[in-house]
């Protein structure tokens, strides 16, 4: 059975001061490495990133795409680089916690990544088709309950966020959900708002426009705070699923073997950038939360999201040939 992890609790800054160390300062462009496609949240983040750090540490950053094997490829390419500071990795969710879950892989993000901190979170929100009778999420939980297996729910495919929010909200309300995975969020959503699935957990930003054009209606949100974009729309928890927590949260990394030094400079310069109001301000028009930690708590954190899921995985039995 599941256990529940404890996820940012509080969404606090937590920057514990460092040993006293010589500044590390980069010597030429500093590679921040986007390991999805442009245009998704990941190089969003990053090329936000990059423009904001470029001034404070007075080198170019630079955001490289390398994709493939959902996010796996680019994550791969910095634990090859060579540590030293200068080539970083825009990880998330799906590169520390639900691909090593899914995927065999031929390196270990936990150990051969050295955590810099993170930047943003990407809540999820409950959201149903217009015609569906379920009002709230306990009328959705009773709907399921009395028709189990007959309500489905749609992601961006076996193993996306989207699915695995799904999955969590099943297991926590003991309710028989029918997955339908897609290849993408947008075909997904074009199901949803035609009434041919019943339910998604999509990420807040891409649902926004359909809620806000009443195509679709949001039943609840995947944090443990109401989101202030969205302040009447309930907490997963609070509606009645007590312990849910979801969030597709985003960080930056460095190879394993990165000094203390240039780790420490960089978590500094990030924490700087992600505390800005005009920085928060462009997070929250896309829906995001800002976070920010010292490396050794984002690196806690992260490890406790890894096994958070991969008890998930084994517990609902998903696999990549689901």
């Amino acid at each position: 059975m599941f256990k529940r992890r404890s996820l940012f609790a509080a969404l606090l800054p937590s920057l514990a001061p460092w040993p006293a160390l010589a500044q590390w300062v980069p010597e030429r462009t500093i590679r921040l490495v986007a390991p999805f496609a442009a245009g998704g949240a990941s190089d969003l983040i990053a090329r936000m990133v990059a423009e904001e750090m470029t001034p404070l540490l007075g080198q170019q950053v630079v955001v490289e795409n390398r994709t493939g094997a959902g996010g796996s490829v680019g994550t791969e390419a910095v634990v090859r680089a060579r540590a030293d500071g200068l080539t970083l990795l825009m990880g998330s969710q799906a590169t520390h916690a639900t691909n090593p879950a899914l995927q065999k892989l031929s390196f270990d993000p936990t150990a051969d990544l050295a955590g810099i901190g993170p930047v943003a979170g990407v809540p999820a929100v409950m959201v149903v088709p217009e015609a569906l009778p379920a009002r709230t999420l306990a009328e959705f939980i009773a709907l399921a309950k009395a028709r189990p297996g007959a309500v489905t729910y749609g992601s961006a495919g076996i193993g996306a966020s989207t699915h695995l929010a799904g999955a969590l909200l099943a297991q926590l309300a003991g309710i028989e959900l029918q997955h339908v995975p897609y290849r993408g969020t947008a075909l997904a959503m074009q199901d949803l708002i035609a009434g041919r699935i019943s339910m998604m957990m999509d990420t807040l930003p891409t649902a926004l426009p359909h809620i806000q054009g009443g195509r679709i209606r949001a039943l609840a949100v995947s944090t443990t705070a109401r989101n202030p974009t969205l302040p009447e729309v309930p907490t997963v928890a609070e509606a009645g699923v007590p312990g849910y927590e979801a969030l597709n949260w985003y960080g930056v990394y460095a190879p394993a073997a990165t000094p203390e030094a240039a780790v420490a400079r960089l978590n500094q310069v990030l924490a700087e950038v992600v505390a800005r109001p005009a920085f928060q301000a462009r997070l929250a028009a896309q829906g995001m939360l800002p976070l920010t930690l010292d490396p050794a708590a984002f690196t806690a954190y992260a490890t406790a999201d890894r096994q958070r899921w991969t008890d998930l995985v084994r517990s609902a039995n998903i696999t990549p040939a689901d």
